[in-house]
């Protein structure tokens, strides 16, 4: 199911970062996260972008460019690589590039493939993927239309068919945190129903098993949320927290792993809720989709939360906001989910090392 991947053998680990959408936010949060010197000498980056975008969001933050341009990974040994890949017909007279169009699509895709290609030849311990537009991607067409988003890209980039979105917000002095997985992705509401089956949902609590043991949650309690207003209510209200979630969650119970529900959506996620030194009832929410899930968790953590897709024989990890295009610019985004995303990133690389 997975192909294989190289093992990486630098001392600190070493990640491939796509800027995303060069309209965005992207460079922006980038250029803020990695200027943290905590958290720069816990890795190696390649960035895969713009040199316009990345030096006008320096220039605006009053941050010197602490990174060095080349051709390829190869052809620097610089602790923080800029692979500039942007060409005179690219380039912007001024910064910005137009928000949704084909050439931001284009390009944004093409740094993903960089990234997962250096994840491919060995040199990259993980991925970080700055946001991108699923518009701008459908307007650059060439294939690029057929991919919702990252999460379906890299699936089908490393053979992986089970897997799922998992956001991951750590608690902080400021706030609780939280753990949810998705069982359905970029799907629209409407067209939930036709992707829930019984075999997915016993996929992703498995999945979110998995990835807990991974976060450090040797027996992780699982909580799994109904379709329906108040999970069916008896089948008054829809049948198919019964007939479709219940029988995964029986499958799950009977293969040892610690999960409960169907639980209504609307209380569920007051029990995910984590705090410094206190364990939640549940360790981790899994959603039935993408809002269902989502919502609860930006709303008390949109700052650190992290994006994973889990189930790939590698590791990516992105920040769980969009292009921001509205504030693209002004130097006003807020850099906190993407440095979490490259912490975590290197948190999980290092473990992986140790195993």
């Amino acid at each position: 199911m997975h192909g294989t991947v190289p093992t990486p053998s630098v001392s600190i680990p070493t990640l491939a970062i796509s800027m995303g959408d060069p309209a965005g936010i992207g460079a922006e949060v980038i250029v803020k996260a990695l200027a943290d010197p905590m958290l720069r000498e816990r890795c190696r980056a390649v960035v895969f972008g713009a040199g316009s975008c990345m030096n006008a969001a320096a220039s605006a933050a009053g941050i010197k460019p602490f990174w060095e341009s080349a051709i390829s990974e190869r052809a620097s040994k610089a602790p923080f690589v800029l692979i500039d890949a942007e060409s005179a017909a690219d380039s912007p007279a001024t910064f910005g590039y137009a928000p949704t169009s084909a050439q931001g699509g284009e390009l944004s895709f093409k740094w993903v493939q960089a990234a997962i290609s250096g994840l491919r030849n060995g040199w990259a311990d993980a991925a970080v993927t700055g946001p991108i537009s699923k518009a701008a991607w459908a307007l650059a067409g060439g294939g690029r239309e057929k991919y919702p988003g990252h999460t379906e890209l890299f699936a089908e980039s490393f053979q992986s068919e089970r897997y799922a979105m998992f956001f991951h917000a750590p608690p902080t002095y400021a706030g609780p945190g939280m753990n949810v997985i998705l069982a359905t992705v970029h799907v629209p509401l409407m067209q939930v129903t036709r992707h829930l089956s019984t075999r997915r949902v016993i996929d992703t609590v498995e999945l979110a098993d998995e990835t807990m043991k991974t976060l450090g949650i040797a027996d992780p309690h699982i909580g799994v949320c109904g379709l329906n207003p108040h999970a069916g209510e008896h089948g008054l209200l829809g049948i198919e927290d019964h007939d479709v979630i219940l029988p995964a969650i029986r499958a799950c119970v009977a293969n040892g792993l610690h999960v409960t529900g169907p639980h209504p959506a609307d209380t569920i996620f007051q029990r995910a809720l984590s705090r410094i030194g206190a364990r939640p009832r549940l360790d981790v929410v899994v959603a039935m989709y993408h809002d269902q899930g989502l919502i609860a968790l930006k709303t008390i953590a949109w700052d650190r939360a992290v994006n994973m897709t889990v189930g790939l024989p590698i590791i990516r990890t992105s920040p769980d906001h969009g292009t921001a295009y509205d504030i693209a610019g002004k130097n006003l985004a807020d850099p906190g989910s993407m440095k979490a995303a490259i912490s975590l990133a290197i948190q999980i690389a290092v473990a992986k090392r140790g195993e």
